[in-house]
């Protein structure tokens, strides 16, 4: 029901005017709302608490050793049965700001929920918020991002760290818009180095920018992405570029929902469905490419097709897709937006 509201929502702000600050509002109290809850449908806030502890607590760095390696630790009881023998996947700026995080929830695993529930749910107002400052249709644009059931439940709910990217992402194009283009290099370098996500979305600008003949600044890029490095080195040494290991190895899981499982549960072998999927998102890259070189980026669709094709899918994945499609005037990704989020309603914990 909150989805199909949700949906008829977008659909009328569409053509109906309504003041922002209200649209605004409702968005905050949506994504606020399951902080009353306790933590829901995944652990990983309690894996990030751990990782946290791990380097500021225990000593330990969390990209040589798993939460296994503290069994004594107060975090290690509330980690998945998953991540317990896995070191960290995350990019270093997010596991460093996990350290004083870790520390300000101490030994309550309700307190560390509480923290990573309230962030993800700041940084979804924040992206709803980005996206009326930078949507043609500033009411749509908000109401897309902070009205959305599903993003409310996983990110508020489940305190994800794709919250963070959202927000970021969306800052690091709103500064680009309004011509603060160093800061607009640093949003971009901590969207990337809390999450690889983003990634996808630079080569699509580039082009973009090449063709419109708009100015990119690499310095705020640059700088700010070797002083995180640079810390992240001094406190972790070079093993936080470790973490490609065990995110390839995870990226080896599948989950019931993602496509190449349904092809697989339709009959067809299972590298074989995620090598048809993955060769599907190649073709559709290339096609994202040719349309930045002619001047237009597609972010919304690129994170759509990607979500399309990975073998590991969680519903939380969504904010990859439904704040950069917010934002533009692209009614492909705004349908598929919708579409992911119905998809992945039903789904609880990725298995």
């Amino acid at each position: 029901m909150a989805l199909a509201c949700y949906a008829a929502g977008v659909v009328l702000l569409r053509r109906t005017a309504v003041r922002v600050a209200l649209v605004v509002a409702l968005a905050a109290a949506i994504q606020v709302a399951p902080l009353a809850a306790p933590l829901l449908l995944s652990s990983d806030a309690w894996t990030y608490w751990s990782y946290g502890r791990i380097a500021a607590v225990q000593g330990g760095n969390p990209y040589e050793q798993p939460p296994s390696a503290f069994p004594e630790d107060a975090a290690f009881p509330w980690v998945g049965a998953a991540w317990r023998d896995t070191t960290s996947v995350y990019a270093p700026a997010f596991t460093l700001a996990s350290e004083p995080l870790a520390l300000a929830a101490g030994d309550s695993h309700e307190r560390a929920a509480w923290l990573f529930k309230s962030i993800a749910a700041l940084a979804m107002i924040v992206a709803a918020a980005l996206a009326a400052r930078l949507g043609a249709r500033p009411a749509f644009a908000a109401a897309f991002v902070g009205w959305n059931p599903v993003l409310a439940l996983h990110q508020g709910g489940g305190g994800h760290n794709d919250a963070w990217l959202a927000a970021l992402v969306l800052a690091a194009l709103a500064l680009a818009v309004a011509g603060r283009g160093r800061l607009a290099g640093v949003a971009w370098a901590f969207a990337v180095l809390v999450k690889w996500v983003p990634l996808l979305f630079l080569p699509l600008r580039a082009l973009e920018a090449r063709r419109t003949r708009r100015r990119l600044v690499h310095a705020g890029t640059l700088a700010a992405g070797a002083a995180v490095l640079a810390v992240a080195t001094w406190r972790y040494g070079l093993h936080w570029a470790e973490a490609f290991g065990p995110l390839a190895r995870n990226a080896e899981l599948r989950t019931r929902f993602a496509l190449p499982s349904r092809l697989e549960q339709a009959g067809l072998p299972g590298d074989a469905a995620v090598a048809l999927c993955l060769a599907a998102f190649a073709l559709a890259y290339a096609w994202l490419l040719r349309e930045a070189w002619r001047g237009r980026a597609r972010l919304g669709l690129a994170a759509g097709a990607f979500l399309l094709a990975v073998p590991y899918l969680a519903p939380w994945y969504l904010a990859w897709n439904v704040p950069v499609a917010a934002v533009e005037e692209d009614p492909a990704a705004w349908w598929l937006g919708i579409g992911l989020s119905a998809y992945l309603l039903p789904q609880t914990i990725p298995i």
